[in-house]
């Protein structure tokens, strides 16, 4: 079982920086890609970025330029750098993982993270 924990959510204003990151636990070597997903309030969760097992990066439209998603295999963490966040930025950030198809498949989140940016 693999469980995921993020943390470094918080309150700041329109331009600024946050880190997020997500702790992994448990038998990560089932895991393929990991991602961050947002969901703000009355919209459906969509993914922001993510990175396979070798390091390749993808990143919605919205978070190119500005987001940087990084992984930690020895560590097993997985960040997200933020930089010049808008206030449409404000969700709640889950870190997501997904495993790979010889155990299974599907996605597993963490209880996510809250980031808002003010105005």
């Amino acid at each position: 079982q693999v469980q995921l924990v993020e943390s470094g959510g918080g309150l700041v204003q329109a331009g600024g920086s946050l880190r997020l990151s997500c702790v992994v636990s448990g038998y990560t070597a089932s895991i393929g890609d990991f991602g961050w997903y947002r969901q703000a309030p009355g919209k459906e969760r969509e993914l922001v970025a993510s990175i396979s097992r070798s390091g390749q990066a993808n990143y919605a439209e919205s978070a190119k330029g500005r987001f940087t998603i990084s992984r930690d295999n020895a560590d097993d963490t997985v960040g997200l750098q933020m930089n010049s966040l808008k206030p449409e930025d404000t969700a709640v950030y889950y870190c997501n993982a997904e495993r790979l198809p010889t155990y299974g498949g599907g996605g597993i989140f963490g209880r996510g993270t809250q980031v808002t940016v003010s105005s």
